[in-house]
Parts: structure tokens; sequence; C-alpha cells
């Protein structure tokens, strides 16, 4: 299985890594095709990606120039603390369980706070039940309140009491293979680059070090959202997650910095 990279989710992962810091106000277009060409896509790729990311309220424009909307920022904020502020897990046996009912005539509604709760890793315990480690409550108070679903939730914690096994009832909340894939996945593209970065002599330029680390992230940043963060009792021994996130602080920290010389070269 080989990652998948689209213009558009590039451009999403350049302002979730870049496109915010110091430097990086409004851009042109044409700042964009360079930041993008470095990665492999072409100018009318970047301007069709850009387009349809601002009809979809991702971007606005201003003069002729990019930037992020509100809702964007605001999303892309919230994704940095699941990206790369991953909680230490307590392997304290507590869930959380979100128990919701939505009217038919709302069933748009419905669909986005299933959609919300998979994406904040709650697995599905039953129709209407869904449950994830207790160390997402936080964010998912935020999300919820955020989004204005309070009214269709409630939040409860507590221990699994029976009558499955834990380690079995998991399995059937959460497709633990296909996460596990996604690891693998991520760490055959990943592992290489972190090789081909650790020696000893290895300095990356500010545009190869961009590279490798705009690729990285928008290789990484669905996995923090896959998996739910299960304690390691509740995993298979080979897991592959530990790695991952492993390789990804790593190439962060190796990385980040030194790309950001290309976003905004020195005067």
């Amino acid at each position: 299985m080989a990652e998948q990279r689209t213009p558009r989710s590039l451009i999403v992962t350049f302002y979730g890594t870049y496109g915010r810091g110091p430097g990086t106000g409004p851009l042109p277009v044409s700042a964009l095709i360079r930041l993008l060409g470095a990665v492999g896509v072409d100018a009318p790729a970047v301007r069709s990606a850009v387009s349809r990311l601002k009809r979809r309220g991702f971007l606005v424009a201003e003069g002729g120039l990019y930037t992020l909307s509100e809702s964007a920022r605001v999303t892309l904020e919230d994704g940095d603390r699941r990206i790369y502020e991953r909680p230490l897990l307590k392997d304290d046996g507590e869930w959380l369980l979100a128990v919701f009912s939505v009217p038919e005539q709302e069933r748009g509604k419905r669909h986005l706070l299933r959609s919300r709760l998979a994406r904040l890793g709650f697995g599905q315990a039953s129709p209407g039940v869904w449950i994830a480690p207790s160390h997402v409550y936080e964010e998912t108070r935020h999300t919820l309140v955020r989004l204005g679903l309070t009214s269709y939730v409630e939040l409860f914690r507590g221990t699994h009491e029976g009558f499955t096994a834990t380690a079995d009832a998991v399995a059937s909340w959460w497709d633990l293979d296909a996460v596990a894939a996604m690891h693998r996945v991520f760490l055959a593209g990943q592992e290489p680059v972190l090789r081909r970065w650790a020696a000893a002599d290895a300095q990356p330029t500010p545009e190869e070090a961009y590279r490798d680390y705009l690729l990285a992230v928008d290789a990484w940043r669905q996995l923090p959202y896959a998996d739910p963060g299960l304690p390691s009792s509740l995993l298979p021994e080979d897991w592959p997650g530990v790695r991952a996130a492993e390789v990804f602080a790593a190439l962060h920290t190796r990385l980040r910095a030194r790309g950001a010389e290309f976003v905004v070269p020195a005067p």
C-alpha cells in the first residue's frame, strides 16, 4: 500500500506546518507554486487545488493573496494538539462514553456527530453509544461545544465491567488491523528518510528539509485521528504505532526548523 498524497492535502499540510508562522502572511499563488513545486506538485495542480479550497471555505482571497479562513485556522489549531501533542497514555481502565440521540429530521447533524466522534478516535460500542479512552475528554468536549452539538450528546466516564474480555471488546470497537496497516505504510515511507538524515554528517539543505518534513507530516497527520490511543495492554505485542510515533517525532526535531528557512528565506 503506497502513501496517498494529493495537491489539496499537501496545501492543507503546508498551512498546518509552515503557513501560520512568522513571515508567512497572505501568499500569492506564485509563492504556493514554488512551495508545492518542491514536493512535486505542478503549477496547474496547485491552482486547481487552491480554487477548490477557496470554494470549500478553507482559503480566502485578499487582493490576489490567499490566507486561511477563520474556521480553517481554528481547525488547524485543534489539529496541532492531536498531531504534535499526543498525551501520555494511562492504563487506568477508564473510558469515555458518548451517548447521543439526534431526531430524524436533523440527520445531517447525526452524520456530523458520527464523523467527528470517529475523527476523535471513538469506536462504536453499539448504535448511539461510542467509546474512547478517557484522555480524549477535553478535546471531545471542546469539539462538541465548537460545533454546537452538545444538546444531542451526553458524556460519561467509567470502566468496562463485562461481559466480554476488554481486549476482545476493543477488537470489535475498532478495526485495529486497519490502523496497524496505516502505521506500517507510514514507517515504510518515512523510516528510510529518518535513516538518511540520522547519520552524523548528514545536513539537509533548507529545501531538502522542507520537502521531507512536509511529506512526513502529510503522511502522519491522519494517523493520530485513526489511532484511538489505546493502552499497550490492549494492543498486539508487535503494535507498530509506537515506532511510527518515534519516527515522526525524530523527523520533526531534525527537519522542521531547517525547513522553515526555505519557506521564509533569509533577507
